[in-house]
């Protein structure tokens, strides 16, 4: 069967690399993205459709097809305060989500992050745990939620906190304990975030960050 993919988030480090794997990919026949600002790229499955999030309404009747990617996010010092961050991370998504389950989307892949948990005292940790949880509320016949440690991959913004930890966890992820840690490339989550769609029938599959590299391709891994 053929699928119609929705990306929010494409214009991000993980949002380009799951755009580029959905265009190579024949099982989808149209890719469509809701952006603030152009993509830059050109091809015939994909549809770009510049977004204010702050009005998706307008968008509504466009908001459809089979599986909803969901990878949008930003950065306090991007945003400039924890209000604005929490409503890109948390409201832009939830609300894109809640259109789209409305709009009988039946799939969604939802990029969260290690340590999510809504009731973590740390501000990024406990957004993205309420966002994991508030999804699981919505009426999509199945959720994957994955939560992938550092992201690794050549990004237009920078990001000192992934500059200098990187090649740390890298360095230590030879202590089982620390494996968790290791960070992912763009590409490998990208393509988990593609297999997770076939990957159970399950209502809800959350994906820890080793989980995340056993999706992808054990050979990746290396």
């Amino acid at each position: 069967m053929k699928l119609k993919a929705i990306v929010i988030g494409a214009t991000g480090l993980i949002g380009k690399a799951v755009v580029t794997a959905l265009l190579k990919d024949d099982l989808y026949t149209e890719v469509k993205v809701f952006v603030r600002r152009t993509t830059g790229v050109t091809h015939p499955k994909l549809k770009e459709i510049i977004t204010n999030f702050d009005a998706l309404e307008e968008h509504k009747n466009e908001i459809t097809g089979d599986v909803l990617f969901s990878t949008l996010g930003t950065t306090i010092k991007t945003a400039g305060s924890k209000e604005v961050q929490y409503k890109i991370d948390f409201g832009y998504q939830f609300n894109f989500a809640k259109i789209a389950a409305e709009n009988g989307v039946k799939n969604l892949v939802l990029l969260s992050s290690i340590g999510a948990d809504a009731n973590s005292k740390i501000f990024y940790s406990k957004m993205k745990g309420e966002l994991d949880e508030a999804v699981q509320k919505l009426n999509f016949a199945h959720i994957s939620i994955l939560r992938p440690s550092m992201l690794e991959g050549d990004r237009t913004e920078f990001r000192w906190m992934e500059k200098v930890f990187t090649p740390i966890m890298k360095a230590v992820v030879i202590v089982p304990c620390w494996k968790k840690y290791r960070p992912i490339k763009d590409y490998i989550l990208a393509s988990a975030m593609l297999k997770a769609v076939h990957a159970t029938n399950n209502a809800c599959t959350i994906y820890e960050s080793n989980m995340v590299f056993l999706l992808a391709d054990s050979k990746q891994t290396v």
